[in-house]
């Protein structure tokens, strides 16, 4: 009974963990402003007929707060990158000079971190989603064992608490990432 319980939870707060750090890894692609070599993650180049990742067959710097260098590693493939960084529609425009491949990004206008901040909130709005439906499967679960006889009613309420506890939790992670991000945005 209380080792069916413990793998409903321990099964509800892997999803939770995993709706988090998807929220995160969104939130790394997101320009802020300043340089930021994830920008990049996305970007994937037809090396010799494979999608590759940038960051595969280059070194990603940051030389300066609003400058990412792209050092492609076979030069025959510089003008593909410049092609692909171009493609993937980050805003920014890159400057080649035949070895290296300079990002400049530019100052964001106040307009434009507000566009950001909404995709932020929003971001934050889908894990917020995903959340809820892991409370939804973890609470059916245990209506199910309560059914079958497996728990008593009692257990059944304590372990929903249990869940709530958990959900409560990660809503507040999700939302101090959130104003964590929305801070960084809209600092000039």
């Amino acid at each position: 009974m209380e080792n069916e319980i413990d793998e409903i939870l321990l099964s509800c707060q892997e999803e939770l963990e995993k709706a988090c750090q998807h929220q995160i890894n969104e939130y790394l692609v997101i320009r802020a402003g300043r340089a930021n070599p994830h920008v990049l993650d996305k970007v994937f180049i037809d090396y010799y007929g494979q999608p590759t990742p940038l960051n595969q067959m280059a070194s990603i710097t940051v030389p300066e707060a609003r400058m990412l260098c792209v050092q492609v590693w076979d030069q025959s493939q510089v003008k593909n990158v410049v092609k692909a960084i171009s493609a993937a529609d980050l805003g920014i425009t890159p400057n080649d000079d035949g070895k290296v491949i300079r990002l400049v990004f530019p100052m964001l206008t106040e307009e434009r971190r507000r566009d950001i901040v909404k995709t932020v909130k929003k971001i934050s709005e889908e894990t917020k989603v995903a959340i809820r439906g892991a409370r939804r499967d973890a609470m059916e679960m245990l209506k199910d064992l309560e059914k079958e006889g497996s728990i008593s009613e009692d257990e059944q309420s304590s372990a929903e608490k249990e869940v709530q506890k958990l959900i409560d939790q990660y809503n507040e992670k999700v939302e101090e990432t959130c104003r964590a991000k929305e801070k960084e945005i809209m600092e000039v």
